[in-house]
């Protein structure tokens, strides 16, 4: 009689175990979506974001001398001493790698100009 109660135990247990092992992945998944959803607001804001900034009175430059390119860096302001490379975030976000190379090729002096003609 003690051998059943204890399997009825341990099967009792093996079962909770494994539905609160359910639960729990589950729940992980759960997570793992909203994170990324999260993620992928955070992307569109940032996205919407840069297209105003050159507008909104923080921007340093004449908003119409701001041309905008998207990739690899947000723009270029034209100003008539000098271009500005510009890039743009929100939050926390900071530079990619080639976002980083591109600001040390700049900071170096390392830009050229290119005519090139098709006749």
């Amino acid at each position: 009689m003690l051998e059943t109660l204890f399997l009825v135990i341990i099967a009792f247990l093996v079962i909770f175990l494994v539905i609160l092992l359910y639960k729990f992945f589950n729940l992980q998944q759960d997570f793992d979506d909203l994170k990324f959803r999260k993620g992928s607001q955070s992307v569109k804001y940032g996205k919407l974001t840069e297209q105003w900034i050159p507008m909104s009175s923080k921007f340093p430059y004449p908003s119409e001398n701001f041309r905008f390119l998207g990739m690899p860096i947000d723009g270029l302001a034209f100003n008539e001493d000098k271009i500005v490379f510009c890039e743009f975030k929100t939050n926390k976000a900071g530079l990619s790698p080639k976002q980083k190379a591109i600001k040390e090729l700049v900071q170096g002096k390392k830009v050229e100009w290119l005519e090139l003609r098709m006749d």
